[in-house]
């Protein structure tokens, strides 16, 4: 299985495309120039039990701090993530 993870700014989400297939999507708002709000993370029924759920937040939060940017996981599956890997708490904004 191949992952391509892409931001799709006109949509305000993050896909996760598997062998070309969209896969699933973390959808945000921008809030001020260096803030994204996770509100939402949805995987295709079809991809859900093959970790393309955790693939595509580590790749959004690599991403992210890549950017130099920060996160408020409002999304439950993202807030989760980020607990149980405590090498992206830094991304939290307060």
């Amino acid at each position: 299985m191949s992952y391509l993870i892409d931001d799709n700014p006109a949509r305000r989400r993050f896909e996760i495309l598997v062998d070309d297939a969209l896969a699933g999507f973390t959808a945000y708002r921008q809030q001020g120039p260096d803030v994204l709000v996770f509100t939402h993370t949805e995987v295709d029924p079809g991809f859900q039990g093959r970790g393309v759920g955790g693939a595509l937040i580590r790749g959004v939060l690599d991403e992210v701090r890549r950017r130099g940017a920060r996160v408020v996981p409002q999304c439950p599956f993202m807030a989760a993530f980020v607990d149980q890997h405590p090498e992206y708490a830094d991304l939290v904004a307060a």
